[in-house]
């Protein structure tokens, strides 16, 4: 795939994406924390969900080059329609389970703790799965409203 036009500027919008992406998911990451075996003591915490929102970061950005390569368009994601939406949801579904899946299924990289809501069928986390569905389209919307007032500053500047 060919990168249209100005490059710089393709990489600054992918550099917000992220970035929001990771400040968003730690928040999130620490609010579901305390569902997760270990993660009971606090001053763990704060570290161990900032390397897990650094890779949620990399889970969004891959949910953008999924939709980039769908539309063969590298803004897809800033008025996104019925499509655009059912590309986000579906990559971020499939990557939830899968992530959560293989993790506690084969790798035993972590565990839940009693209250953590399971998906029927799959023993997988609801919670973060529902982040890989909730938090990518507030992601890009941020992402393109902050891109959209970046353009209209510097055509009135």
């Amino acid at each position: 795939m060919t990168w249209p036009g100005d490059k710089s500027a393709y990489l600054k919008q992918v550099l917000l994406i992220f970035i929001v992406a990771v400040a968003l998911n730690y928040l999130w990451e620490v609010t579901q924390a305390p569902l997760y075996v270990g993660l009971e003591n606090w001053s763990s915490v704060w570290w161990h969900c900032f390397v897990a929102a650094l890779g949620d970061g990399v889970l969004v950005w891959l949910i953008f080059v999924i939709g980039w390569m769908t539309f063969r368009r590298f803004d897809w994601y800033a008025h996104p329609n019925g499509r655009a939406l059912a590309v986000m949801l579906g990559a971020g579904l499939f990557i939830g389970i899968g992530i959560e899946w293989v993790a506690i299924n084969k790798l035993g990289r972590w565990a839940y703790t009693v209250d953590m809501p399971l998906l029927p069928g799959l023993d997988v986390g609801l919670v973060p799965v529902l982040q890989m569905l909730v938090l990518p389209p507030v992601i890009f919307r941020i992402a393109a409203r902050w891109t959209g007032r970046r353009a209209m500053n510097n055509r009135t500047g």
